[in-house]
């Protein structure tokens, strides 16, 4: 099983328009559609959907719509009620896939409802495989909450406790390496660039992306993924390096394309493939959900069937 925790969960608003967005004027967008958003909701939306088990753990209020939609999207979720209500994120995206994004950091998390979150995703990782700590943090904890809820987790479960992975950003990221408490991150370039404070030559992203993050792997992290967008991504691990182009598509929308990588690399590894074949799912599965509008999850047969290229750095 494979369990996620959204600390920020968000309703994603996604606008389409039919040609390029113009600041200051006025247009009519061609459609609207919302889907419940948060990086762990879409990693557990696409293995649902993939048909491993999963469970996403969500601070959610009672009276939240949000939780319905969780719901409604087929997600199993573990709704922890709290008295905060969950932000929504505005999204454009023109008829050429270029996406504007507008979050809300949200309301902040009580100290109380920290606390019983923690427990919550103590509890769901009996058994599991992996937990996915995901998203940006909200208001109200500390930065390193996620650090707190790995210790809670390996400290109850021990042996028995399930891999980590995170996918967040700034701070809270910067805490998980530091204190090594990450079996697998998942950064893209620029947060990569943000955590470490080095540049990466664009003329040979790939490369520069491996000598940097081998200041990370293994002693601060286990392994790393990282996402490149449209130019594929590089998984950097104890054992070596591998890196693959991402293929061509129509991108209708970039948003929960990290996350739908992230879902994908798991789900190979969850099947016990090889490296090489965990990085080409990974490139999949974020190609198929930029070519979905929205922040639909990819399906299996969305996965694109040309060959993904994978070498060795």
């Amino acid at each position: 099983m494979i369990v996620t925790f959204t600390a920020n969960p968000a309703l994603d608003r996604t606008i389409t328009l039919g040609a390029a967005l113009r600041p200051g004027e006025v247009q009519t967008a061609d459609s609207v559609r919302e889907d419940a958003g948060g990086k762990g909701v879409n990693v557990s939306r696409v293995v649902a959907v993939a048909g491993v088990e999963t469970i996403a753990v969500l601070p959610v209020a009672v009276d939240d719509p949000y939780g319905a939609i969780v719901a409604a999207a087929g997600v199993p979720m573990r709704a922890v009620p709290v008295a905060r209500h969950v932000r929504t994120n505005l999204t454009i995206a023109d008829h050429e896939g270029v996406t504007t994004k507008i979050n809300l950091s949200g309301e902040p998390l009580a100290d109380a409802d920290a606390v019983a979150v923690t427990a919550a995703v103590v509890e769901a990782c009996e058994g599991a495989r992996w937990l996915v700590l995901a998203g940006s943090l909200p208001g109200g904890v500390a930065d390193s909450f996620y650090v707190d809820i790995a210790e809670a987790v390996r400290t109850r479960w021990g042996g028995d406790a399930p891999r980590i992975a995170v996918d967040t950003s700034g701070p809270a990221l910067r805490e998980v390496v530091e204190r090594g408490a990450a079996d697998l991150i998942k950064p893209n370039d620029e947060e990569l660039v943000e955590l470490t404070g080095l540049a990466l030559d664009e003329g040979a992203l790939a490369d520069a992306v491996h000598r940097v993050a081998r200041r990370i792997v293994p002693v601060r992290a286990a392994s790393a993924l990282v996402t490149l967008g449209g130019a594929g991504a590089v998984l950097v691990t104890a054992e070596g390096t591998w890196f693959a182009e991402a293929p061509r598509i129509k991108v209708a929308s970039t948003v929960g394309a990290g996350d739908s990588s992230l879902a994908g690399y798991l789900l190979a590894e969850h099947a016990g493939l090889a490296p090489a074949v965990r990085l080409q799912s990974a490139i999949r599965y974020g190609a198929a959900a930029a070519s979905l509008p929205g922040t639909q999850a990819p399906t299996p047969a969305d996965l694109g069937t040309g060959d993904i290229a994978v070498r060795s750095l």
